[in-house]
């Protein structure tokens, strides 16, 4: 089972993060570490389009990439840019809690209405485009899907170091997954 580690002073941050931009970006972030000046990308976050997540870091410490749901699928391009020409070691897949890409069947009427209301779809062309493209958005449990696309990610880059984090919206803070 999955299990939120809070990041309240530096000596919370699991050891295998110890010394690394992912520990770095859990000072910056939960801890208010000053802001240092970087010169180069040291990190790589993957994260959701949710407006709610507003990371805190300096200016150039990470490439960002932003997908529903913090789904990479399709993404991985842009992984393999950072790594190959950035040359970044380290990635940190954040997920949060409140995603609207979890549960997305309840969401289906809210879906199709709003795209008839706002974008001036037919209601029918609204429902096909959620019949056919959500299932591939659908994430099930945050935690658990953030899990499971760092193990996917591992896999396909294992040179690298992938810490899936959390993001809760209400705390604004991030917490590791202890998996």
């Amino acid at each position: 089972m999955n299990q939120l580690i809070s990041i309240k002073k530096p000596e919370d941050i699991p050891s295998n993060y110890q010394q690394t931009p992912i520990a770095k970006l859990l000072e910056y972030h939960n801890l208010l570490k000053p802001l240092n000046v970087c010169e180069n990308p040291e990190l790589i976050i993957g994260t959701c389009v949710d407006n709610r997540i507003l990371l805190r870091y300096p200016r150039k410490f990470a490439y960002m990439v932003r997908a529903g749901g913090a789904n990479m699928k399709y993404n991985e391009f842009k992984i393999s840019y950072a790594i190959a020409v950035g040359n970044v070691k380290h990635m940190a897949l954040i997920g949060h809690n409140h995603c609207g890409m979890s549960g997305l069947r309840d969401r289906k009427e809210q879906f199709i209405k709003g795209l008839v209301n706002n974008a001036g779809w037919a209601k029918k062309d609204a429902e096909e485009h959620f019949i056919k493209d959500a299932p591939a958005s659908e994430i099930g449990k945050e935690v658990d899907f953030i899990v499971s696309e760092s193990t996917r990610l591992q896999k396909l880059y294992p040179a690298i170091q992938f810490a899936p984090l959390m993001y809760d919206v209400e705390k604004d803070s991030l917490f590791v997954v202890k998996e």
